[in-house]
């Protein structure tokens, strides 16, 4: 038997509205009591006591989707270091895109990422739950759809490519076609033929910086249609990589309309913009590409107001090779699992912009939802899926203290506050 004592720690519980100090006390991964104060008297001899000052216990966060390199880009990054990676920066539950080599579009693919998932949780023991999100085309192209109703029956979270579907006919069928699998589905609104060449948001600084520029409707005529479909057809949605303030508005309108959707954005467009992007470092080259300060400033308020339901973290690895090249011919993406939780504590609560719940929320409550998932609680009788963190402790981003294979990402040498000290499965 374990048993371990969290004494006066902050208690994160969005389930429960819950921002108190308490002692928490956890059995054999279970939580069995919370309170003010728990005696020393009712505690097992061999309880281990954890002193909780100005630690925080949350809820185990959960990402909506991110990219594993393995199966066929294992240099970038393999399922276990993904994992390690994951538990290191406090998340219990991973959602998989489909756009490994072979692509996760058949019961195969979802019989081999549950394979390989036992087999490591044999071998590691505390790893994360891992889902599959099942291809929404074949081989993730956008061009034929895959067998949906095999990839629900094999055990898939929901469908997503991961990438923009451009043909509105195939589209509008696969939201009828999903409709009674009952699953959640993922879609990421960008019209290519629009973005072009962009690789940041169009505007003045892209043209300081003498770089392609992304229009801002490339991602809003794509989401019009996608809400003119969800209002025709009533299949629920969620949008994901939502990166201009336009589409905040669109999103808030047709909430307000009552339409089924939800949404996400990644954690990188909410710390930086376009400004940023003047060191030319090719980890801050994204796909949507970093927006201009008002879509910061408006997707920070949609988090806020609950109108964006989600952070997602995207996770994105690249090797060393293929980041260093210039910035616009770089593969678009970065990694995010071990550094997001600090550096949105930092930026947004320690600072008093979001109240820790807000935070908490967007990052563990709100993705299992969107999952439709029940999401973790810090109550008696419930599994013990936390996360303790501690945001005053001082670490260095670098190869060496990252458990991902790679790093690719513009803190990498830097000076990071705040670390996940433990992740619990429960």
């Amino acid at each position: 038997m374990t048993s371990e004592l969290f004494r006066q720690i902050r208690v994160l519980d969005p389930v429960a509205h819950c921002d108190r100090t308490a002692d928490v006390w956890v059995v054999d991964g279970t939580i069995v009591s919370i309170a003010d104060a728990i005696p020393s008297s009712d505690l097992s001899p061999d309880t281990q006591i954890q002193d909780g000052a100005g630690l925080i216990l949350g809820t185990g966060l959960v990402d909506l989707y991110s990219h594993s390199g393995e199966p066929g880009f294992e240099s970038r990054e393999t399922l276990a270091s993904l994992m390690a990676a994951a538990i290191a920066g406090g998340f219990t539950r991973l959602a998989l895109l489909p756009d490994t080599d072979p692509s996760v579009d058949s019961p195969t693919g979802v019989e081999w990422l549950r394979s390989r998932h036992h087999l490591h949780s044999q071998k590691l023991g505390n790893i994360p739950t891992l889902y599959a999100w099942g291809a929404l085309t074949l081989g993730t192209k956008g061009e034929q759809m895959a067998e949906l109703a095999e990839l629900s029956t094999a055990g898939v979270v929901g469908f997503a490519d991961g990438a923009p579907i451009q043909n509105g006919s195939l589209l509008r069928r696969i939201l009828e076609y999903e409709q009674p699998l009952d699953k959640p589905i993922a879609l990421w609104c960008c019209d290519r033929a629009i973005t072009g060449n962009g690789v940041v948001r169009d505007g003045v600084e892209a043209l300081r910086l003498g770089l392609a520029g992304s229009p801002a409707i490339a991602e809003t005529a794509p989401l019009a249609t996608l809400l003119e479909f969800v209002a025709e057809l009533g299949t629920p949605v969620h949008i994901m990589r939502v990166s201009t303030a336009r589409s905040v508005e669109l999103i808030r309108s047709a909430k307000a309309q009552g339409l089924p959707i939800t949404a996400s954005v990644t954690w990188m467009h909410l710390l930086l913009d376009v400004l940023d992007v003047q060191s030319y470092n090719p980890s801050l080259r994204l796909d949507p590409p970093l927006g201009n300060p008002t879509d910061r400033h408006a997707l920070i308020q949609g988090v806020q107001d609950g109108i964006i339901d989600a952070i997602a973290i995207d996770h994105t690895p690249h090797t060393y090779e293929e980041k260093t090249v210039a910035f616009a011919e770089a593969p678009p993406g970065a990694i995010g699992l071990e550094l997001a939780l600090p550096l949105l504590w930092q930026t947004f609560v320690a600072t008093g912009i979001w109240e820790a719940l807000t935070l908490w929320r967007s990052l563990s409550t709100h993705p299992a939802q969107c999952l439709r998932q029940i999401p973790a609680t810090i109550a008696p009788g419930y599994p013990a899926e936390l996360t303790l963190f501690d945001p005053q402790i001082e670490w260095q981003v670098s190869p060496q203290t990252l458990h991902s294979l790679s790093s690719n990402t513009p803190w990498l040498g830097q000076i990071l506050k705040g670390k996940v000290l433990k992740t619990g499965m429960g």
